[in-house]
């Protein structure tokens, strides 16, 4: 399922989009846990080798976008599963401010014009 741009991103994974609420993501990930649960596959054992590992990606893209702080980390682009950890979780307090200030910035860039009050020497 992987591409020559790498794996595929955890929203495609589930099918939804990086807007999705979290009942959004919580119905896409229970309706494809039941479809691609290995235990549906024992009958069928040529696909239940795919089945698992798409159960397995549908579980990891769950596990981070179910999160609030994972997520967060996730959409800038700085989430690495393999440091799953205690210190990730104030970086995503201090990145999720800055994304909001940042959209602040942005919604009020057209009203405002900064200006330099600083010499240029």
């Amino acid at each position: 399922m992987e591409s020559s741009r790498g794996p595929p991103s955890y929203y495609s994974i589930l099918g939804v989009n990086a807007e999705s609420s979290d009942e959004e993501i919580r119905r896409a990930y229970r309706k494809l846990a039941m479809q691609w649960h290995p235990d549906k596959w024992t009958k069928n054992p040529t696909q239940l080798g795919e089945a698992k590992q798409k159960f397995q990606q549908i579980q990891e893209a769950y596990l981070v976008l179910s999160d609030h702080s994972k997520r967060t980390m996730y959409n800038a682009g700085a989430y690495d599963l393999d440091e799953d950890n205690e210190e990730i979780e104030g970086f995503a307090d201090f990145l999720e401010e800055m994304m909001s200030f940042m959209d602040d910035v942005r919604k009020e860039g057209h009203k405002k014009k900064y200006s330099r009050h600083w010499p240029l020497d």
